[in-house]
């Protein structure tokens, strides 16, 4: 019997990514507070990389209450530039801020997945991407804020590679789906093992 898979997040491009692979999760968002976890991650001196598999495996454990024998899977994406953490903006001029501040450097994104079952955690995995931006100018910039509308507002750079996003950078290094927010190849061979996806 093909078990239950639960994506416990509430990202369109998360779940967007596994239905494009054929997957059909449940969707549950789990109610967790994000900031508390980043600035107790930042008080003990943790990584990014840290702070990104306890928030995934935080979700995952908050949702997998409500889905019995179900594989559940939590995600999270942490950006960091120079030692600075940053979140989603809050509106366009935090965006607009956000991308003067990465302007002309190069930052990390940490993608991280977490499955657990019944409260047992079965598989992680943690992967990054290095990418530089451009040094674009501040008319580009607010062209480009006023071509995305609030788009900018649901990636943690306030940026979608996948679109206009592409023409704020100079260089990418790493997995496409690690940079969209999930380490999905790793994911799927671990999925199709466990009965979920072809063969």
């Amino acid at each position: 019997m093909t078990p239950t898979l639960v994506l416990a997040s509430g990202s369109r491009t998360r779940a967007l990514m596994l239905e494009k692979a054929g997957l059909r999760p449940i969707l549950d968002k789990p109610l967790v507070d994000e900031e508390e976890v980043k600035l107790a991650g930042k008080a003990e001196g943790v990584g990014a990389d840290a702070v990104a598999e306890a928030l995934a495996e935080l979700k995952a454990q908050r949702v997998t209450r409500r889905h019995s024998g179900a594989l559940v899977v939590g995600a999270d994406q942490m950006l960091e530039c120079e030692g600075v953490w940053f979140d989603k903006p809050s509106d366009r001029a935090a965006a607009r801020a956000q991308l003067l501040a990465l302007r002309g450097k190069t930052h990390q994104l940490v993608s991280c997945a977490v499955i657990v079952r019944d409260g047992e955690r079965l598989w992680h995995k943690v992967d990054r991407a290095r990418l530089t931006m451009r040094n674009f100018s501040e008319s580009f910039l607010d062209g480009y804020l006023d071509a995305v509308g609030d788009e900018v507002l649901h990636s943690v750079g306030a940026y979608q590679l996948e679109g206009l996003g592409a023409q704020l950078f100079q260089r990418v290094e790493g997995d496409f789906f690690t940079i969209l927010g999930l380490p999905l190849l790793p994911l799927l061979g671990f999925l199709r093992v466990h009965g979920v996806g072809t063969e």
